[in-house]
């Protein structure tokens, strides 16, 4: 970005005069989607209050496109900035076209009458999340879903150039997450709207952020672009995670393998594998796997799911060593499961494993 939208240095948090956090530094760049990550507590929420000026700052700055945050009017900080927290609102006898035109109040006199500018807007902003069938609804009537658009569609009737939400996608369901996530995406590549939040969904915040900041302890552990951020070693760090496993690959986190000597053999190919690793884990069955190629989806599941995993180099012929070792395997295992192998010239021993499987009557085949 070549802007810088908000700019935080030493910035110290808390509440009475106490601080949670402290030492915070970042810049947020114009039109950049930054999401703040960390544990339960561990003060994301009082850096989005603070930088909202919801909070007292303890120490530090907060500057907007250069201009200190305490030195903005409540009127210019309510055009420049829209504010989605996390308390769940329960506005009285309004519908929902009355909650959205509340954005439009630091635009309009005294007596907060719309003009046929404000009426426009608010239409517009209700069009842009697609709820314009709700606008004559109670809003204290619509779903969990239905409630978030219009209070985003009100954050977008502000016309600000940064919108700060807290934890967004709590109580929605997948749909409604990602058509919510859909839409702050589009104002920022669109509309160069500048989107400052808090997930707790990571594989989320992976995908659709710019910046991740991460918030641990008593300040801002780390600050870097998802691919930095999102490593096993990382996110095992912030979290404390002792059971499991965080999966960068696929942005999820896996429960821990079952130990013990492996009481089955899965042959597999190309993800066929998946489904039946997943199965073996859910009933508590220590399982080897092979042979796989180190380049397939069902290797990098298998690595952290199985016992043992036979492996060979992609593209290369299966070795005798390889296919002796998955031999090993198959013979002291109960079950020997093919999940479903494709053949082809390289990997055409998988067919002297599965002749072997057959012989010693331990041999099944399942799909999925």
């Amino acid at each position: 970005m070549t802007t810088c939208s908000v700019r935080a240095r030493g910035l110290a948090v808390g509440y009475d005069g106490a601080p949670v956090l402290s030492d915070i530094s970042f810049d947020i760049g114009r039109g950049e989607i930054v999401t703040l990550i960390g544990p339960n507590g561990a003060g994301k929420s009082t850096i989005l209050k603070s930088i909202a000026r919801q909070l007292r700052l303890i120490a530090g700055t907060v500057e907007i496109d250069g201009r200190s945050l305490a030195g903005l009017s409540a009127q210019d900080i309510a055009r420049r900035m829209a504010v989605v927290l996390t308390e769940r609102a329960r506005p009285e006898l309004m519908t929902c076209r009355d909650v959205v035109a509340m954005g439009r109040y630091p635009y309009t006199g005294r007596l907060g009458i719309l003009s046929r500018e404000d009426e426009a807007q608010v239409a517009a902003a209700m069009a842009a999340v697609r709820a314009q069938e709700l606008a004559e609804r109670d809003f204290n009537a619509v779903s969990d879903g239905q409630r978030q658009r219009v209070l985003l569609a009100r954050a977008l009737c502000q016309q600000p150039e940064i919108i700060v939400l807290d934890e967004p996608t709590s109580f929605l369901d997948v749909r409604h997450k990602l058509e919510l996530l859909g839409i702050l995406r589009r104002m920022a590549r669109e509309e160069d709207i500048t989107v400052v939040m808090s997930l707790h969904e990571i594989d989320l915040a992976q995908k659709i952020s710019d910046r991740i900041i991460c918030v641990r302890g008593d300040t801002v552990v780390r600050c870097g672009a998802p691919d930095e951020v999102f490593t096993e070693a990382g996110i095992r760090a912030l979290y404390s995670l002792e059971q499991g496993s965080y999966d960068p690959a696929f942005g999820g986190v896996e429960l821990p393998r079952i130990e013990g000597a492996p009481r089955v053999f899965v042959l597999s190919s190309c993800g066929t594998g998946i489904p039946v690793y997943r199965r073996l884990q859910r009933q508590g069955m220590p399982f080897a796997a092979g042979v796989l190629y180190e380049n397939d989806t069902d290797c990098h599941l298998a690595r952290r799911l199985a016992v043992e995993v036979v492996t060979e180099r992609p593209f290369c012929e299966l070795s005798e060593s390889a296919c002796a070792r998955a031999r090993i395997l198959m013979e002291s295992a109960a079950r020997v499961i093919d999940a479903g192998v494709t053949i082809g010239d390289a990997n055409r021993r998988m067919l002297e494993l599965i002749e072997t499987a057959k012989a010693l009557g331990t041999y099944e085949r399942v799909t999925g």
